[in-house]
């Protein structure tokens, strides 16, 4: 059996808020440890029939860049759902609320902007 190891290092500040999130991977092509801004890992708990998640972002990560991060999750998870269930109805059903909810994002970023 293969076994891989994804190692996920955070730094915080004296008031425990992330400053650097780093992470690599025993299957991954790069040499050096990825930089992240922003991370979300969910976990299942199939006992408790739960999501267990962990959600992080540094302080330098910008409200748009936050934006961006979520519509592009949306969407991957839609592709992961429909991989996983073969509902196309419905993964198309989350790609159309994901960029229904950037197309909001967008337009509030740009009134707050004026």
């Amino acid at each position: 059996m293969q076994k891989s190891t994804i190692t996920i290092d955070v730094t915080l500040d004296a008031n425990k808020i992330p400053e650097h999130i780093g992470w690599s991977a025993t299957d991954s092509t790069a040499e050096m440890q990825q930089r992240a801004k922003a991370m979300c890992l969910a976990f299942w708990d199939a006992a408790d029939k739960s999501a267990l998640r962990i959600d992080l972002w540094t302080k330098d990560m910008m409200v748009d860049e936050m934006g961006d991060f979520f519509y592009q999750m949306m969407m991957t998870m839609a592709d992961t759902f429909r991989r996983a269930t073969n509902n196309d109805a419905l993964a198309e059903e989350m790609k159309s609320f994901a960029s229904s909810f950037f197309k909001k994002f967008r337009d509030e970023m740009i009134k707050d902007q004026s």
